[in-house]
């Protein structure tokens, strides 16, 4: 694990703390670590509990505690320390568990898009309920399918006439009846029709627009969502999953296949793949699509580390080998959960982008 490495993963944690409400701090844009220094603890210290002290309001040894909890299990660290006012200082692991990362790409692979659900016979019944308003239509209907990942069983309805729109945006309202407890999903207002929104950006586009922003926050729906660079998120995410899809099709011209065989130096991308079903159950116990929205976003970053650090496929004259294997085994988990994070929230994930 390289220093970069383990900023990323600790600015996840950061992220996944506010995510889940145990850290109410504004997420920095970077977290920096560094070289412990002679007579300290470990190979690398972070300082980034005491930033966040103050706005969380909360001790830096606690912001620590919390940090260390989302953090202890990636893999290639070996021991996190507490030390002094709240810094964590840790201690990397050269032998990280080589079977636990190929073990978490088998899992994804042999579940597909099923990875991250929740089975059951009879789950809870939820009833949900919305005001005549695209976004609470849309975020009503995506909130029933992050329930239904956790086994959930789901009735929905309008509680004024419904816009004749919505089912071109793919919002299915079911009647609202039945023992469940009852929920009314108020986002803040679009400030457009689902006509008006359709014919401007197009179904992914719009639904992108409605949900990746909190519910509690205003919608951005302008013609940003339809730029054709990473700077966009919701072509970022389409385009790691294009990219994904396009190495099978590439490994298929080889005649090879993806198997995880040797281990792959990609810590960003095994923690975000790992967190996958924390993240659809958070979502779901929150009414939150937008935090697998950022998820997904998370996930395609640490795609293209990946393809940039060490592409899948050989190049030139290089023979196919099992780090290509492994690789590309790795790569095509990723465009799994990217694909069924896509689905959930309705928008498509071509295999051409």
């Amino acid at each position: 694990m390289t220093p970069a490495d383990l900023s990323r993963t600790v600015l996840h944690a950061v992220r996944r703390a506010v995510d889940e409400d145990a850290l109410r701090a504004p997420v920095p844009a970077r977290v920096r670590v560094e070289r412990t220094r002679p007579g300290g603890s470990g190979d690398y210290a972070c300082a980034v509990a005491l930033q966040l002290a103050g706005p969380a309001a909360l001790p830096a040894r606690e912001v620590a505690r919390i940090l260390r909890d989302r953090v202890a299990a990636t893999p290639g660290i070996g021991r996190i320390e507490i030390t002094g006012p709240g810094f964590l200082n840790f201690t990397l692991d050269a032998t990280a568990d080589t079977a636990a990362r190929a073990a978490l790409v088998r899992d994804v692979r042999e579940r597909g898009l099923r990875y991250g659900r929740v089975t059951t016979e009879a789950g809870r019944l939820h009833r949900l309920h919305h005001r005549p308003e695209v976004r609470a239509a849309v975020v009503t209907r995506t909130v029933g399918r992050l329930l239904r990942t956790q086994g959930g069983q789901v009735l929905a309805g309008c509680t004024g006439k419904p816009d004749p729109d919505w089912e071109r945006l793919r919002v299915v309202v079911g009647p609202r009846h039945g023992d469940a407890e009852s929920r009314e999903l108020r986002p803040v207002p679009a400030g457009a029709t689902a006509g008006e929104l359709l014919a401007r950006l197009g179904p992914d586009a719009a639904l992108w627009g409605l949900l990746r922003p909190a519910g509690h926050d205003h919608a951005p729906l302008g013609d940003d969502l339809l730029v054709q660079g990473e700077p966009n998120p919701l072509f970022l995410v389409r385009y790691a999953h294009a990219r994904a899809r396009a190495l099978t099709r590439g490994a298929e011209r080889l005649d090879l296949t993806g198997a995880y065989e040797q281990d792959v130096e990609a810590p960003a991308l095994y923690t975000a793949l790992a967190d996958h079903p924390g993240v659809l159950a958070t979502a779901a116990r929150h009414h939150a699509p937008d935090r697998l929205a950022r998820h997904l976003e998370t996930v395609a970053h640490a795609l293209f580390d990946l393809l940039e650090a060490a592409p899948p496929l050989p190049v030139g004259d290089e023979k196919p080998s099992a780090a290509h294997r492994s690789r590309l085994a790795l790569a095509e988990a990723a465009g799994t959960v990217l694909a069924g994070g896509l689905y959930v929230l309705g928008v498509s994930a071509p295999h051409h982008l």
